[in-house]
């Protein structure tokens, strides 16, 4: 009801400011975008120094990344450019990670193949005439090919472990509210993870490492994690 909106108080929160330049990202050439595995690229260069140093990441395009258009792999949410980082990003940049771009999902993650996104399907890098998995589909494929190190994906219900699975590398989703969702576009709050996806175990470990902990944002978490 709009009288209930009316009646909410108003929002209190500040922006974040955004610590670490970049551009608008660009949609990359079929050339430049292997098994059609990304939306947008960019490079996000983060902290001159962390455990993620020299690591180079790539974000499910649910993920916000400020300043570089959102799609959720649909075309409805073409244009539509978020003006904070996700916590999980500046997370990830404080580490010393790089991010090189978003990657190509199933369209608001409603499917589990690889092929539903609105922007074509993404292909595996092990057998290209098969499908990736999904949702996650770019974030499967990416650390596969050996484009990024490191992937992050979102998991309702395999949509971090299916294209692990079919690609495979390594996927984890984490126990539920151990990785702050905060700045990632939502399914369901009873189900919603976000997890890394790479090549080896360690990699996965860091960068959950680095993800992991209470942002004092995110209502899935528990108030007492440490």
């Amino acid at each position: 009801r709009v009288e209930r909106v009316q009646e909410l108080s108003e929002p209190t929160l500040a922006p974040r400011d955004i610590d670490y330049p970049r551009g608008p990202g660009y949609r990359p050439v079929a050339e430049e975008n292997p098994h059609n595995m990304w939306i947008t690229r960019c490079t996000v260069e983060g902290a001159d120094s962390g455990p993620l140093t020299g690591k180079t990441v790539g974000l499910k395009d649910s993920i916000c990344l400020a300043g570089i258009e959102l799609t959720c792999g649909s075309h409805l949410l073409e244009g539509y450019v978020p003006d904070v980082d996700a916590t999980i990003v500046t997370c990830l940049l404080d580490a010393g990670a790089t991010i090189l771009g978003k990657l190509n999902m199933e369209s608001f993650a409603a499917s589990g193949t690889g092929d539903f996104s609105d922007f074509g399907p993404v292909t595996n890098p092990r057998s290209p005439d098969r499908l990736a998995g999904g949702s996650s589909s770019g974030s499967g494929a990416a650390p596969a090919s050996g484009e990024v190190d490191i992937a992050i994906g979102t998991d309702q219900g395999g949509s971090v472990r299916i294209p692990a699975s079919w690609c495979g590398i390594v996927g984890f989703k984490p126990t539920m509210g151990l990785v702050p969702y905060t700045g990632v576009f939502h399914a369901d709050n009873t189900l919603d993870h976000v997890g890394p996806l790479a090549e080896s175990v360690t990699d996965v470990a860091r960068a959950l490492d680095v993800m992991a902990g209470l942002d004092g944002l995110d209502p899935r978490q528990p108030n007492d994690l440490s």
